[in-house]
């Protein structure tokens, strides 16, 4: 297959740009390989430098949530035996008579 000159003309600068784009995309993955690489780096050293478990402050609200829970409890009691203490009597004043 033998090329012309004018095919010549077209296809070595194309031939430029292809092994240009190529290039590019071999850097931008070494590129995008040490962004990744740097994150993770980040990320380790975040982890080492915060606290991953904390069993006291679990167990302290849960102690804070019972004691929350009893309270509201109580106050529920409470709340019920002044409204037992202020019920209506069943039959007196319920009725007025106006005769008479």
């Amino acid at each position: 297959m033998s090329l012309k000159g004018v095919e010549l003309q077209i296809a070595i600068p194309k031939t430029f740009d292809a092994g240009k784009v190529a290039e590019q995309m071999q850097q931008q993955s070494a590129v995008n390989q040490a962004n990744a690489q740097a994150a993770s780096e980040r990320q380790l050293e975040k982890n080492r430098e915060t606290v991953l478990e904390s069993n006291n402050t679990t167990e302290a609200s849960l102690e804070n949530k019972d004691r929350e829970q009893a309270e509201q409890e109580r106050k529920k009691r409470e709340k019920k035996e002044q409204e037992m203490k202020q019920a209506k009597h069943p039959f007196k004043g319920n009725f007025v008579d106006f005769s008479g």
